[in-house]
């Protein structure tokens, strides 16, 4: 293969939802580009794409897949997409290398959740995007409904290039009112007549190449003034106008398909390479803010957006060329870490197919083997250059389990292969969690840890349990309670003697510390002789006053009384849990002058402030997370109680084009398994989003089944 220049290449990443037609469509795109001489189906499990045993099983995409195309002398990167939610890092990932998308409707279907979820994530990563209306032939196609809800969906961003005629199993050509034809298909390999438009469509069409005119002279003065003077452009200056619209995101160039009988993909090729943005048209940004321009003439960097392990190859590390020329042998290093790292060789990819290549020049995505060091998010770069680039921001985690080997001897293997996976997909995190004591496993749903629990039963042998995780709980006190306690232990020679009183209040955000106190109906005003304040690790804060006079314990005894606190701060007095957000006040105690020492205060210490945590109103707090919910209107209703009998606290309902919104506070130990309930609940066409939001009190019938649990499990310990 050649090695093509910035302005011939095209990187374009497959959108949509599951069952739209994505991996077929990229079938007809390498069959028109050469790459295949037959295409595959899906069905058949035969495609360049779903190319692994867990997809093939599925009939779905699961992994994102780079291939390439030559057309037109131009070459085609293309990266399928997985369609479901779960998978969504492949897409973002894809964002980060490719310059346009091709958003898959299914014509059955109209616009998804899916659909929707994409759109956005191609709008927050400024990619331009190209509507395909896929699967035109099938029978329960609509053309009108599909119109009808991209408009609901995108307002009037949707612009008509064609539409098709005979919509149904009949499908066979459209009218394309850019170029003023009637392509029709004689078979299902692609074979089209370029005909005069039919008088019966004529009217339609001429009124539809008005419209596309008027939306193309929008976007530039020029075009504008002529279209003032004239009333008409020509199709090159259409072409301008539109591409300029779309890379601003106003408009959607909309075309017809029917990928299975490869019906309009040359079409849709062919308005790529001359409307969509070549890498030379876009910026990418470092981490310290500069925009780098995609050119040729320039030192050579290039980012690592993805590595995969491959029978027969081992570990393969997916990039783009992001600046310069890259050829085989190149030496290049890391900017954030030092380490040097040699291009042994150079790969085109299609699947599993790899070409080797000698030279790949700026814009152009392959792939290398034998990599030290380098990963995902991994920018590699002539040495002295100092590019790293900014890295890619995967979704938040949607779904949480505890995992463990169903055999113990299998832990160390188990973390070893779910690190490799997690190396692979970073939207997989894997963590032991000390205050927990579980290994945490995260995603975005339930089908994406399946695929973990497949892999590790398929690929590593492991068998694993998964099971709800337990809640970070944290513990708290309502209000002021003082206690004293003396540890006083002696068994021959020296003895342990240590007392100490203190005094315990909530920081309260807003409140400021006081020295006056009211306990058992006494007034106390403590003398504050010094103040330390804690930003402790797990949140919240520790104050710790030191009001002692008279020598009543020596300062040296002080740095002990904080550790007995802060040792039983991190395992709370009531479930074992972290405390949080206690002023403390020491304020009296004694000492001997032998028998005292530092073990003394710390136990002393402990027990003074467990008695006082537990008269003081203690709470648990709970992690409230912040939902919102992206819903169709007629799931609404089951969504809204679907939340409440989870605690949730509604804070907002609206709609966003065309689909329901729901704000919610949700506790998240009412949220283990949420999103393969709101799957079932709409039928798979809702979807979430999860964010940390704060701490909460439980209410109390909850405390009290906590501390019930905690207590029966201290006695079986």
């Amino acid at each position: 293969m050649k090695a093509y220049s910035t302005n011939n290449i095209r990187n374009v990443v497959l959108l949509g939802s599951t069952k739209s037609g994505k991996t077929t469509l990229s079938e007809a795109m390498l069959y028109e580009g050469k790459v295949i001489e037959r295409r595959g189906s899906v069905e058949a499990g035969n495609t360049v794409s779903d190319n692994t045993e867990i997809e093939q099983m599925n009939q779905r995409s699961i992994y994102s897949t780079p291939l390439y195309a030559e057309f037109m002398d131009t070459k085609f990167n293309i990266i399928d997409t997985p369609g479901a939610d779960d998978f969504i890092g492949g897409a973002v990932s894809a964002f980060k290398v490719c310059d346009t998308g091709v958003l898959v409707i299914n014509a059955q279907q109209g616009v998804e959740v899916g659909t929707e979820i994409f759109a956005r994530y191609a709008r927050q990563y400024d990619i331009p995007l190209i509507v395909a209306v896929n699967q035109l032939d099938s029978e329960k196609a609509s053309w009108e409904n599909t119109l009808e809800s991209m408009k609901e969906a995108f307002g009037k961003q949707p612009v008509l290039i064609q539409y098709p005629v005979n919509p149904g199993p009949s499908f066979d050509g459209f009218i394309d009112v850019l170029k003023m034809k009637y392509y029709h298909f004689k078979d299902d390999n692609g074979t089209r007549e370029d005909l005069e438009i039919p008088e019966q469509y004529k009217d339609e069409a001429e009124e539809l190449r008005a419209a596309l005119i008027e939306r193309a002279a929008e976007y530039d003065d020029t075009l504008m003034e002529k279209f003032f003077e004239a009333g008409v452009l020509t199709e090159d200056e259409i072409r301008k106008g539109i591409g300029i619209g779309c890379r601003a995101g106003e408009v959607l160039p909309v075309f017809c398909l029917s990928a299975r009988k490869d019906i309009g993909v040359k079409r849709l090729m062919e308005f790529t390479i001359r409307t969509a943005s070549s890498p030379a048209d876009r910026k990418a940004k470092t981490k310290d803010g500069k925009e780098i321009e995609c050119k040729q003439d320039a030192p050579t960097t290039l980012f690592i957006y993805k590595t995969a392990v491959e029978q027969h190859l081992g570990e393969v590390a997916y990039f783009k060329v992001m600046s310069g020329e890259l050829t085989e042998g190149q030496d290049l290093e890391n900017p954030e870490t030092g380490d040097k790292e040699r291009i042994s060789t150079i790969y085109a990819v299609a699947g599993r197919k790899k070409e080797k290549v000698t030279d790949l020049f700026a814009g152009d995505i392959g792939c290398t083997v034998k990599l030290r060091a380098a990963k995902t998010n991994a920018t590699l770069s002539q040495p002295g250059t100092d590019i790293a680039y900014e890295h890619i921001k995967f979704p938040a985690s949607k779904f949480r389990t505890a995992v463990k080997a169903k055999e113990q001897k299998d832990e160390e293997k188990m973390s070893e292969a779910l690190a490799r996976i997690s190396a692979e997909d970073p939207t997989i995190i894997v963590e032991y969690s000390k205050e927990l004591k579980q290994t945490i496993l995260k995603g975005q749903g339930e089908q994406h840890i399946n695929i973990v629990r497949w892999r590790l039963k398929n690929e590593n042998k492991i068998e694993i349990d998964l099971f709800p995780p337990r809640i970070s709980y944290r513990e708290t006190i309502t209000k002021v309670a003082a206690a004293s306690y003396r540890h006083k232990k002696q068994s021959g020679g020296a003895g342990q003697f240590g007392e100490v009183h203190l005094l315990i209040c909530p920081i309260v955000e807003g409140v400021e510390a006081t020295n006056r106190f009211k306990i058992d109906g006494k007034d106390m005003v403590l003398n504050v002789k010094s103040k330390e304040s804690f930003d402790l690790e797990w949140g919240g804060k520790l104050e710790f006053y030191n009001c002692i006079v008279g020598g009543a314990i020596d300062a040296r005894f002080m740095p002990a009384i904080l550790k007995g606190i802060m040792d039983k701060m991190s395992e709370g007095p009531l479930t074992g849990s972290l405390a949080r957000d206690i002023r403390v006040y020491v304020y009296d105690g004694k000492m001997h002058p032998v028998d005292s020492n530092e073990i003394s205060f710390v136990l002393a210490a402990r027990n003074a402030f467990k008695e006082a945590f537990r008269n003081a109103g203690p709470k648990i707090m709970e992690p409230i997370y912040n939902v919102e919910v992206l819903t169709p209107s007629e799931y609404m209703g089951a969504c809204m109680s679907d939340l409440q009998n989870r605690r949730a606290l509604i804070e907002g309902m609206g709609s966003d084009k065309g689909f329901e919104v729901i704000k919610a506070r949700v506790p998240l130990a009412e949220l283990y398994k949420y999103s393969t309930s709101l799957s079932s609940l709409t039928s798979g066409s809702a979807t979430f989003t999860m964010e940390f939001a704060d701490y909460q009190a439980v209410p109390s019938d909850v405390q009290d089944k906590l501390l019930k649990a905690y207590m029966e499990q201290e006695k079986e310990e």
